[in-house]
């Protein structure tokens, strides 16, 4: 199967998350997700608007540092950077979002008049405003990308007729169980709720991760795959496990692998980051022994 050619784009927010112990760790799904296609080699074109606070400052800085393009993120004189309150329960992370943060004001003035994109991946929480909702339309119909979905439903940031047209724009879609459960409500499995989402949207792909259960995955091809997380798995922090499974995901896309590689790698990565504070290892060392495993090295 041959990859999707280009470079993928990333479309939303970037923020800190503050944990009740007072460290702050940077993340924001679109953003981890961009940060691991960094890692593999993959050079993310990044798209997101930071406040000129400390806190943007090091967002510039931590991706200058990891090698990544930030000529589109855009800096904002009024708005501060992004910001999540983090409550962790039973190890299950609760986040309270800040409203009015620089990335609900992506302007999109930086982006590139021509630029070859494979696709490009987002979120619904950056939808939530006006701005940068139209930003984005403006930019998908300018550039013709396809879509790839990976639903974040933070109440109250949300209405299901918005989520609905976001939904029958994309081509692949990433959501967890109880996000599924809001989307696609019943008594049928799993795969099948995932498979009436797929169709009913027109869908190339559903992945739709579990947590503790791992994932699966349902195609238009008719394919269903799942798998398991890694046995001995020693879970510290579930933050940015999904961000984590998306980016291989992405990462599949790119080179062209089977489904079933596709997940199998998604989950591995998943399992290694839940090991771990924080949904961006620093040390480039982190990733070597995953590309050795997947013979990408």
């Amino acid at each position: 199967m041959s990859g999707l050619q280009g470079r993928p784009a990333f479309f939303g927010e970037v923020l800190f998350d503050r944990f009740p112990d007072g460290t702050t760790v940077l993340g924001g799904a679109p953003f981890n997700v961009a940060w691991h296609l960094q890692a593999f080699g993959k050079t993310p074109l990044f798209i997101s608007r930071i406040g000129d606070d400390p806190e943007g400052h090091q967002v510039l800085a931590s991706m200058q540092d990891w090698g990544m393009n930030t000529s589109v993120v855009e800096i904002d004189p009024t708005h501060p950077t992004g910001s999540v309150d983090v409550r962790l329960n039973d190890g299950e992370p609760h986040f309270e979002i800040v409203a009015d943060a620089a990335y609900d004001f992506i302007s999109g003035d930086h982006l590139p008049s021509s630029e070859n994109l494979a696709l490009i991946y987002h979120g619904t929480l950056a939808l939530r405003s006006e701005v940068s909702r139209a930003t984005f339309a403006h930019m998908h119909k300018k550039t013709g990308a396809p879509l790839f979905l990976d639903v974040n439903l933070r109440a109250p940031w949300w209405q299901g007729t918005e989520v609905t047209q976001i939904l029958d724009d994309a081509r692949w879609l990433k959501l967890n169980d109880v996000e599924l459960d809001i989307l696609a409500p019943g008594t049928e499995t799993q795969a099948a709720r995932a498979e009436q989402l797929m169709q009913q949207h027109e869908l190339d792909l559903v992945l739709l991760t579990r947590g503790a259960n791992g994932a699966l995955a349902v195609s238009k091809d008719g394919e269903m795959v799942e798998v398991a997380p890694a046995k001995k798995t020693r879970v510290i922090d579930t933050v940015g496990a999904g961000d984590a499974f998306a980016s291989v995901v992405v990462l599949g896309l790119l080179e062209g692998w089977t489904l079933s590689r596709t997940l199998s790698n998604a989950q591995d990565l998943a399992s290694r980051i839940v090991e771990q504070r924080g949904a961006t290892p620093t040390d480039p060392a982190f990733y070597d022994p995953i590309r050795k495993a997947w013979n990408m090295t």
